[in-house]
């Protein structure tokens, strides 16, 4: 199995996105959904960004905004991939690319049909599947999405409820591309705890082997 690559989103500030990256992340969520506790300008954004390291990938995180207003956010801050968190539509999708990361909620009824609805998305980079709306903790059935999980051709991004302290099974059940955290590494929402996203970072590594 690949190594599992790490995504903590949710960074509001220089120094715990320098904490992730020093600490083995491959990526970091910047949202840009005003009413969420994880929101950051885009200017402040643009200033985490400039101190990332080579390697490490910058996401901007949106739910349902339209492309205009996307590609205004990414003129302040330029930032490497778009995830759409929403109900966005295939246009917009479409619209957006490339380099999408297309988030889904899980649901056992529905979660191979969503995989497959990708599939033919040369702008999507990646599939998300969330527990919930996102940022909420909400954790998803793993042994229900490993059973579905090659019906998608894209890399598939594990999401929900995902802390320090189950990871490890989460990886070892899905054998996802990548796991994505945020409420799991917090001391109050909307806040980063730095010793659990090196603890977070541990967990997944000890279980890449």
């Amino acid at each position: 199995m690949s190594r599992t690559r790490i995504k903590i989103c949710g960074i509001k500030d220089i120094e715990t996105a320098m904490v992730a990256a020093e600490c083995g992340a491959d990526a970091i969520g910047l949202v840009f959904v005003k009413l969420s506790p994880r929101y950051v300008e885009p200017e402040q954004a643009w200033e985490i960004v400039t101190y990332l390291p080579p390697f490490v990938t910058s996401v901007g995180l949106f739910v349902n905004a339209k492309p205009d207003a996307i590609d205004e956010v990414r003129e302040q801050c330029p930032f490497d991939q778009v995830q759409l968190h929403g109900d966005e539509s295939e246009p917009v999708v479409r619209a957006c690319g490339p380099r999408v990361i297309k988030a889904v909620k899980f649901d056992a009824a529905t979660i191979e049909h969503e995989l497959l609805r990708w599939n033919n998305f040369r702008e999507v980079d990646a599939v998300l599947v969330d527990g919930g709306s996102g940022g909420e903790g909400v954790a998803l059935d793993w042994e229900a999405l490993a059973k579905v999980r090659e019906a998608s051709s894209h890399p598939i991004i594990l999401a929900g409820g995902l802390t320090p302290e189950n990871v490890g099974e989460a990886i070892r059940i899905v054998e996802p591309w990548a796991v994505d955290v945020s409420s799991g590494v917090e001391k109050e929402k909307g806040v980063k705890d730095h010793a659990l996203i090196a603890a977070f970072c541990d967990a997944v590594r000890e279980a890449d082997g």
